[in-house]
């Protein structure tokens, strides 16, 4: 049985993750900008991780983060998302959150976004902000679904395509009623995995 997880990156992960980097962003980071961001007190750095097997590669899969589990078939690789955010005075900034190219579109960046958003959380912050290209418009749904806003535009943010950055802001993460809205971040996330 392969285990499907999220966790905390470490050195190990480094090379691996650099290449997840260049599948996803075209080389964003190289080993250095992950290696500085693991050495920062105010980075969260998370990969989604699906445990290597030698069995058939169509097999059971356990799904877990540190709020719940679910079992569902599926195939099976090494690291296949990573998340990033830097905790700024009383902002979570988040810099990277990507899914290997085969994996997306099947929840796996709404379960990186959540955990994300529920660091932030547990850290007491009370916004999260981040920039993501004008025409991403899967990555623009995901963001507005979780209550992400537009609040700005960052002209030619992208150097490698000249294109434009659309900044995004999500506030009242400190407020009480955030909790409940976790809980039904949850719900969703677990249902949009199990495929119901």
């Amino acid at each position: 049985m392969a285990m499907i997880t999220i966790q905390k990156m470490s050195h190990e992960h480094i090379s691996s993750v650099v290449e997840l980097d260049l599948l996803c962003f075209g080389g964003l980071w190289n080993a250095q900008g992950y290696q500085r961001e693991l050495e920062s007190p105010n980075s969260d750095l998370l990969i989604l991780v699906i445990g290597q097997n030698t069995g058939d590669r169509n097999e059971e899969v356990v799904f877990k983060s540190s709020n719940f589990q679910l079992q569902i078939t599926y195939n099976h690789q090494s690291i296949i998302g990573i998340g990033c955010l830097w905790a700024i005075l009383e902002e979570a900034h988040i810099t990277i959150l990507g899914i290997h190219p085969q994996y997306q579109r099947l929840g796996f960046g709404q379960l990186l976004l959540y955990t994300l958003m529920r660091s932030a959380w547990e850290r007491g912050l009370e916004r999260a902000t981040l920039e993501v290209a004008a025409s991403n418009f899967s990555a623009l749904s995901l963001y507005h679904k979780f209550g992400f806003q537009d609040v700005g535009r960052r002209r030619g943010y992208y150097q490698q395509t000249g294109e434009d950055a659309l900044i995004l802001w999500r506030g009242h993460l400190h407020y009480p009623e955030f909790e409940q809205t976790l809980s039904e971040w949850h719900r969703q996330v677990v249902a949009r995995i199990d495929g119901q």
